[in-house]
């Protein structure tokens, strides 16, 4: 927690605001210390686990050859020889260790790289005559390689004992794996491990807001040699950049929700926190830069003010018209200006905060809008569609939509405020690529308390994480401060586009009021589109005052009753992992 930050939470709500954030963020990381511990005792591979495994190897038609890439320098020897026998440990023997020296001035390095070359003929060594950095060194590596994948270790972590069984096993049942990546945690000096991070299955979004994907990775060996393998002037990034060459080349990616890779936490390494390699994060940015630049979306990347976490702003292509589409609760708000309805505060604050003026205001009255009050609205210049039916929001939506003119919906709830003025442009950027559905956005309480930052289906059922935290909590591995893929999203502020709204049959009339928004997020993604949260469109909202409060009879049944085939087709929500509980949907063990 940077000391800026914690005077940003003191200025805006005082001693008792710090403390409560604190505090929150002080049990989350006591239970996951408590819990991984317990999690990690019932997690050991024991005699048993490694014998079965073994049996399955002999029943495979796929052997796979795994070419480990060590690239080394001046590492400490009890690190090295750590990293090396890892390898050597493993339960899948079918592998090559290519190690590339570069240049080490410490004579404990050849030393040991040469007594175990001869000690293991699947150990090869070169020794670089002349530094030239961790690209350098991984390309003379990878010159020695052989097998049909290659997998990356760092010179002072390990792997855990059935990193490749575990790798060999997927691409036996999917031959077309081109890009595997695992769980990982941290290791201390002393052996201990900790800060477990259980991923989320392929999330692009995720991947360009930050290295998520990191250790383990595994990747198909001629695809890295048809993109020539590591370039040095991504020195620091250079697995970054490495991933984002590697994903633009295939679509066969997968996800092994098990830890299967030890990050040494030692002073020189990254893992020990943001301030060891610096440079690595400007090597990022240039990385993801050329991506962008790649790309058929172009714009710019911005470096936030937490290491390691990127903002892509891509260009708006055109000057699209988006419709706002609203309707009126008839709720007030008091305010020390006195008690406007929602609908008009919700108006003024797009008028008056937004930088995007291309848009038109739909809303939807019901006819129940006084005539006084519907009189100032028509004043703001918005257009009014009556719908005097029974309450069915997704019925008074899809009417909006007929109305609608432009290439872009955004459907808003009138108990929201805007607080980010390109909360507009922040949506567009992401709602105009043709691979994404739905846009949300992160929803604040009045008292700065977390309402939204899309959703998780945990046992089928639609859950908000982190609920209630404050706004400044990064949540589970920054998940609440990047731009991040979610199952599903909420239409108190959602974008999409017109054309795709119209492909997925609008919005599911008979869903009249709960799960109409998960109901369209679920459409588009057995559609095939990506469902995107982004931090950076901010809004009050003001709790749910244009809804009627708690389920409708049978409400939850119908929805579950059409998704539950889809939902077991998928096995879990594929961004929140299998391992993490089900009993909270805080990205907790337990």
């Amino acid at each position: 927690m940077s000391t800026k930050k914690m005077k940003k939470i003191w200025q805006e709500r005082g001693l008792g605001g710090c403390l409560q954030f604190l505090y929150q963020i002080i049990s989350l990381n006591v239970r996951l210390r408590i819990y991984y511990k317990i999690w990690g005792k019932n997690h050991i591979l024991t005699s048993q686990d490694i014998e079965n495994a073994q049996r399955e190897i002999a029943q495979w038609c796929q052997y796979t050859k795994f070419s480990v890439i060590l690239p080394v320098y001046n590492v400490e020897a009890e690190w090295l020889e750590k990293a090396i026998e890892s390898v050597r440990n493993q339960i899948y023997e079918n592998w090559e260790l290519c190690i590339a020296d570069d240049a080490s001035s410490k004579p404990h390095i050849c030393s040991i790289l040469t007594q175990y070359s001869k000690l293991d003929s699947r150990i090869k060594v070169v020794f670089r005559t002349e530094n030239g950095n961790i690209s350098a060194a991984s390309n003379s590596a990878l010159e020695l390689a052989t097998g049909d994948y290659i997998v990356l270790l760092d010179h002072d972590d390990e792997l855990a004992i059935d990193a490749l069984f575990e790798n060999a096993k997927l691409i036996n049942q999917h031959l077309d794996a081109d890009f595997i990546y695992s769980d990982e945690d941290k290791i201390n000096t002393k052996g201990k491990r900790f800060s477990p991070y259980f991923k989320p299955d392929w999330s692009p979004e995720y991947l360009y807001s930050t290295m998520y994907t990191c250790h383990l990775s595994v990747y198909r060996t001629s695809i890295i040699k048809e993109i020539g393998g590591f370039r040095s002037e991504y020195n620091g990034s250079q697995d970054y950049d490495l991933v984002l060459r590697v994903v633009e080349k295939t679509k066969n990616i997968y996800h092994i929700p098990k830890i299967l890779y030890h990050w040494r936490s030692i002073p020189a390494s990254a893992a020990s926190g943001a301030e060891a390699k610096p440079w690595a994060y400007i090597a990022g940015q240039k990385a993801l830069q050329a991506m962008v630049e790649r790309s058929q979306y172009p714009g710019f990347v911005e470096q936030t003010t937490n290491p390691g976490i990127y903002r892509i702003r891509r260009n708006i292509l055109g000057q699209p018209l988006v419709s706002i589409i609203t309707y009126s609760s008839r709720k007030i708000v008091n305010t020390t200006q006195g008690s406007p309805y929602f609908l008009e505060k919700c108006i003024h604050s797009i008028q008056q905060q937004s930088t995007y003026f291309n848009y038109e205001i739909i809303v939807l009255d019901g006819c129940s809008v006084p005539d006084s009050i519907l009189k100032n609205i028509v004043a703001l210049n918005v257009q009014i569609v009556s719908c005097d039916k029974p309450f069915n929001s997704s019925m008074k939506i899809n009417r909006g939509v007929q109305e609608a003119k432009g290439q872009f919906l955004l459907f808003l709830n009138d108990d929201t405020e805007v607080i980010t003025p390109d909360w507009l442009e922040s949506m567009l950027e992401l709602a105009q690529q043709a691979e994404i559905g739905t846009v949300g956005a992160k929803l604040l309480s009045a008292d700065g308390k977390i309402c939204h930052v899309g959703m998780t289906m945990l046992a089928g059922k639609p859950d908000y994480p982190f609920y209630g935290f404050d706004s400044e909590y990064a949540g589970y591995h920054c998940s609440n401060i990047v731009t991040k893929n979610y199952l599903a999203v909420t239409a108190a502020c959602l974008m999409i586009r017109k054309e795709l709204f119209q492909q997925l049959g609008g919005l599911d009339e008979d869903v009249p009021l709960n799960y109409n928004d998960v109901d369209l997020c679920l459409k588009a993604h057995q559609a095939g589109y990506r469902n995107v949260v982004t931090p950076y469109a901010q809004l009050i909202h003001y709790q749910s005052a244009n809804r009627e409060k708690g389920l409708r009879p049978g409400e939850w049944q119908k929805f579950h009753d059409k998704w539950e085939n889809y939902l077991r087709t998928l096995g879990h929500d594929p961004y929140y992992n299998i391992n993490l509980s089900l009993k909270s949907p805080n990205f907790e063990l337990y």
